[in-house]
């Protein structure tokens, strides 16, 4: 009896099979396991850096939100609570301006009041728009002749002037920057 001798030895990959229909099984088991494990830990113990605060502090975090609860503070929390003094604010109050709206073909005129703050980086920028102020009332005034009642509907058009008057007033006053431009008033006849 002679036997074939490809059938004694297995060549190549078949070396490595497995013998019974269970090492399969075991193989990919053991594989989710070496993965499943590790992550279900890192998993665990980040959650657990969460929300004992920790991560925060790993993080950096803990420094932008005192800032930001600093800012935001009444005036009878900041005595409660010893936190840094307020950034230097500076506000510039910005005539009163009445302009005649865009209107419709055949429309009847319709005007718009508008009171406005410009919130500044500090007193000296301040200082610098004052000088400018002609130019950026020009801006203003150019670009709120142009809008119809419809343009200044709902909180969007009001977010949307807000944002059109911040970009123009920042190119007026360049190189200085402008945080915020806060309406005061806005009436629409």
């Amino acid at each position: 009896m002679s036997e074939d001798p490809k059938k004694e030895a297995p060549a190549g990959d078949d070396a490595l099979a497995p013998i019974g229909e269970d090492a399969p099984k075991k193989g990919k088991f053991k594989l989710i396991l070496m993965i499943l494990i590790p992550v279900i830990l890192l998993g665990g113990g980040g959650a657990g850096l969460y929300f004992t605060g920790k991560l925060d502090k790993l993080l950096g975090k803990e420094k932008k939100e005192e800032g930001a609860e600093g800012e935001h503070a009444s005036k009878e929390e900041e005595g409660d609570k010893e936190k840094g003094p307020l950034p230097d604010v500076a506000f510039l109050k910005i005539p009163d301006m009445i302009v005649n709206l865009n209107a419709s073909e055949g429309g009847q005129p319709r005007y718009l009041r508008l009171s406005v703050q410009l919130e500044l980086a500090n007193a000296v920028d301040m200082a610098a728009v004052e000088k400018v102020l002609p130019r950026v009332v020009d801006q203003f005034q150019t670009y709120l002749r142009e809008l119809r009642v419809q343009d200044l509907r709902g909180s969007k058009g009001m977010y949307r002037l807000q944002m059109e008057l911040l970009s123009r007033v920042n190119a007026a006053a360049a190189p200085i920057q402008v945080k915020d431009v806060l309406f005061q008033e806005i009436l629409i006849q």
